[in-house]
């Protein structure tokens, strides 16, 4: 069937609920979707000039013709597309493979052998322990290990790099036994890693015990050097004992699943806590959709009620689906008592989104630099979710004002595109309508002129329509500027105000509403934004000490007879320079528009006393 027919096919379903089954010319099953109204749903595929992403675009060119099984209920098609997805496996419906197979520990060969995790089992004759199915279970065992062993985690290669450079900062901070230094046995080194792989295989509890027998023995003996080390191992396994970096106050079992988008497609990642502590992490990659919502629709459904995992009691999501109470009934059933699904908004939850969210951009990020995207998109993107924005601001305008102690004002502009500053960009302001210092009014003015260069139609970065603006400032400079936007072609830019705490460091980013949004534990959007604003900072400063600096040029010419401001203003715009003005025969200052012979010679005097002349 054409394209045009599976349409009019499409517009004849009935407005009902149920599951359709679109099939290609090989009556092979291509894809399984669910629909509260299968004609509104159907017919979108097919209607002419509906965009759809890439993945979608590649199922209807294959499409040749599609079935409907009608259902009573919205939940009866959750739980049977759910259930005809399992059994068919179509090929345009999302795979749920995520990015681990097996993992190993893997202890390497040789008298200076290392401790590290494996993705997979090679014959290099080195021991690995495993398998684990766990890949973040097996990072943080080896990370336990070594940081309570003291074993090095770097690339230098032993004995070959004995005394060939300084200690790295983890022998300084008690991390490391510096074996680089020379100065440990190798007796030594190898009963520490022996004592690592007994602690992974026994568990901290058994390895404890065993050290501690150990360091009561060697005491009795006298050998208190050797009952010291085994006193400082014991300290510091237990210093690390929890080995987790994340534990809930809410002991009860529980998902948190974030998506984050960037230009290499979409990733799923979901940080599953046991017993308040954070097991395990999984992420997902789908590099054929560009669309969250909709994968996040399809996700949920397929990654729990597809036999493969029995839902958590508590399952926290980045953001509301359109059939959450028709999921979160089908997840109970499927895990046989209550599941609540919702979004937290603050709290604990809140934030353990929030990093699900990061793990997913950086795992975006890692995806990325090895197609040769740079991670400048991957601070946008992040810097595009913590603000709450639809997409990615690839220009960003900023603002401050700087003023001086005789009242006087100037404002400064700079321009960041797509994460790096643009220098061809930047602008300044000479405050006009402001009497003394008044922040507000002043970077009310700066922005009126703004939009009036926009509404102008003016060439160059005043002519483009920012993606995002930052104030420097809090509440009031966004208030003031909200009211300054409204009605403009600028109103639904994004405007948030830039916070800096009594160290002037930047501490938050204030919202139009007027509402703080901490930024100091997101540290790729900590930086980022703490540099636009020191950025506009040291711009306006540099402008505001440039004015001054003219300023007072200014004021030292008009001292001489016949030179008031404006002739004073004419000769540095001329010469650019008081010193080039000393310089000057009395022939070049004639040629300053407006200056008359004799006061040019009162300049030339001035500046060569009789004295000089002689």
């Amino acid at each position: 069937m054409t394209k045009q027919e599976l349409y009019q096919k499409a517009c004849a379903l009935p407005l009902l609920p149920g599951v359709y089954i679109i099939r290609n010319k090989q009556q092979e099953i291509i894809y399984i979707g669910k629909a509260k109204r299968l004609r509104t749903r159907v017919s979108q595929y097919f209607r002419e000039g509906v965009p759809h992403d890439a993945k979608v675009t590649q199922m209807i060119r294959n499409a040749f013709e599609f079935d409907v099984i009608v259902t009573t209920s919205e939940f009866e098609a959750l739980v049977l597309e759910a259930s005809q997805i399992k059994t068919h496996m179509p090929k345009y419906n999302i795979l749920l493979k995520d990015d681990k197979g097996y993992s190993y520990v893997r202890i390497s060969k040789g008298p200076w052998s290392r401790v590290t995790a494996a993705l997979q089992k090679e014959e290099d004759g080195a021991e690995y322990l495993g398998p684990y199915t766990s890949g973040f279970a097996v990072r943080e065992m080896v990370e336990t290990a070594n940081i309570a062993f003291k074993l090095p985690t770097c690339n230098r290669k032993f004995p070959q790099d004995f005394r060939k450079g300084r200690p790295c900062l983890n022998a300084h901070i008690g991390r490391c036994m510096a074996v680089c230094t020379g100065k440990i046995k190798q007796e030594q080194y190898q009963e520490a890693v022996n004592g690592a792989v007994r602690m992974i295989r026994l568990g901290k509890a058994e390895i404890l015990k065993s050290l501690r027998q150990r360091m009561e023995e060697a005491a009795e003996r006298l050998d208190f050097e050797k009952a010291a080390l085994l006193r400082d191992q014991i300290a510091a396994i237990e210093k690390v004992m929890p080995g987790q970096r994340v534990v809930t106050e809410d002991e009860k079992e529980q998902d948190v699943i974030a998506f984050a988008g960037a230009a290499g497609g979409v990733c799923a990642a979901i940080l599953r806590f046991r017993q308040g502590k954070l097991s395990d992490k999984k992420e997902f990659l789908f590099k054929d959709t560009l669309n969250i919502d909709t994968l996040r629709e399809e996700f949920l459904p397929r990654y729990y009620l597809s036999g493969g995992e029995i839902p958590p009691k508590v399952i926290a999501v980045d953001a509301p689906l359109p059939d959450q109470e028709l999921l979160c009934e089908a997840l109970t059933q499927a895990r046989g008592s209550k599941v609540k699904l919702y979004t937290p908004e603050r709290g604990d939850n809140a934030r353990l989104v929030q990093m699900a969210y990061v793990n997913a951009v950086e795992r975006l990020a890692r995806e990325n630099s090895r197609s040769g995207i740079d991670k400048a998109g991957r601070l946008l993107d992040e810097t595009a979710h913590l603000l709450g924005l639809k997409e990615a601001p690839h220009i960003i305008e900023s603002y401050d004002i700087s003023n001086w102690g005789d009242g006087t004002s100037v404002g400064g502009m700079i321009v960041f595109e797509n994460g790096k500053p643009k220098k061809s960009g930047y602008r300044k302001f000479k405050i006009r309508s402001v009497l003394g210092t008044d922040d507000y009014g002043s970077m009310a003015e700066v922005l009126t002129r703004r939009v009036q260069e926009y509404e102008k139609g003016t060439s160059g970065q005043f002519g483009e329509k920012p993606d995002l603006i930052l104030l420097d400032g809090g509440k009031g400079q966004v208030s003031v500027v909200k009211r300054v936007l409204q009605g403009t072609p600028l109103q639904d830019v994004p405007l948030f105000g830039m916070v800096k705490d009594d160290k002037h460091r930047t501490r938050a980013i204030v919202t139009a509403q007027g509402e703080e949004i901490a930024i100091s534990m997101h540290k790729g959007v900590f930086g980022f934004i703490t540099s636009i604003q020191d950025e506009v900072h040291r711009f306006s400063i540099q402008y505001q000490r440039q004015s001054q600096k003219k300023k007072s040029y200014a004021s030292s010419l008009t001292q001489i007879a016949g030179v008031g401001p404006a002739t004073a203003k004419a000769l540095l715009n001329h010469f650019r320079s008081v010193g080039a003005v000393r310089q000057a025969t009395i022939e070049e200052l004639q040629q300053v528009k407006g200056l008359s012979k004799k006061v040019a010679q009162n300049i030339w005097e001035e500046f060569h006393p009789a004295d000089e002349q002689e």
